[in-house]
């Protein structure tokens, strides 16, 4: 059974995307079986992979707001066991068309419910906002990672984001966990930086993973290109720092698995 992950902070310039594409085709080349859902209107997910969204004729939108079967949207990657359920500009009225829709919180998961089995992992890269498609991602995900950016007013806007999870969990997930806050975007040429770090870290712990992603050229590169950094530049920094979080990512997992 596919464990199902949701990428979440409603600051913009964090890392989701990023996070999410890569993080995927690191589990993927490890042999994992990954989904990513991009239920961003941006649709960033969606390029960052290859998919060119001007061709495509339905996405995430046709799930949420007109029922169509997702085995119809998957599109398959570069990389080998990794699928997109992919976005487009469409989507940017689906929160106001969602508002008037029965079970409006709980239609991604009531759309994708019966794919768990197929995958080990569902990634879902949420939009930057705590609208309704996040909500739907919410309600849908066992898991939450919150990227943080290594820079000004990082906490910002944070506890609304833990109000909304506390929310979630009392009316309409009670299996949302946090599975870890990433530090993202780690210059160690600054004192900020590192400041950044002790900061979160004074916050959440040991919920800050070890794995700390670093400013890198190539992957700010990579997502021009439509690759995840493990195709476009395998041997940079960037793409060391993803396989490092993957390799921590299944081992919390295991952790957690091994303690219920």
């Amino acid at each position: 059974m596919g464990t199902v992950l949701a990428v979440a902070n409603q600051k913009g310039g964090v890392g989701k995307t990023t996070t999410c594409v890569n993080l995927g085709a690191c589990l993927a080349e490890r042999g994992h079986r990954v989904l990513i859902v991009d239920i961003d209107p941006q649709g960033n997910a969606t390029s960052g992979l290859g998919i060119d969204r001007r061709n495509l004729r339905q996405c995430v939108y046709d799930l949420l707001i007109n029922g169509i079967e997702a085995g119809e949207l998957l599109r398959e990657t570069e990389v080998t066991d990794l699928w997109l359920l992919p976005s487009t500009i469409r989507l940017a009225g689906g929160e106001v068309e969602l508002a008037t829709l029965p079970r409006r919180e709980t239609r991604l998961r009531e759309g994708l419910k019966h794919l768990v089995p197929a995958f080990d992992w569902i990634f879902i890269d949420c939009p930057p906002s705590l609208g309704l498609l996040t909500l739907n991602a919410l309600t849908f995900a066992e898991l939450l990672l919150i990227p943080i950016q290594c820079e000004y007013y990082a906490l910002e806007g944070l506890g609304q984001l833990l109000s909304t999870i506390t929310m979630v969990r009392s009316s309409l997930n009670p299996h949302l966990e946090l599975l870890g806050v990433l530090l993202t975007m780690f210059d160690p040429r600054t004192n900020l930086s590192q400041q950044v770090v002790d900061e979160v870290r004074k916050v959440f712990g040991d919920k800050v993973f070890r794995s700390i992603i670093p400013r890198n050229v190539r992957l700010s590169e990579a997502p021009s290109y439509g690759k995840p950094i493990t195709l476009y530049e395998g041997s940079s920094k960037g793409a060391q720092a993803y396989r490092e979080l993957a390799e921590e990512v299944l081992e919390r997992t295991h952790d957690k698995a091994r303690s219920r």
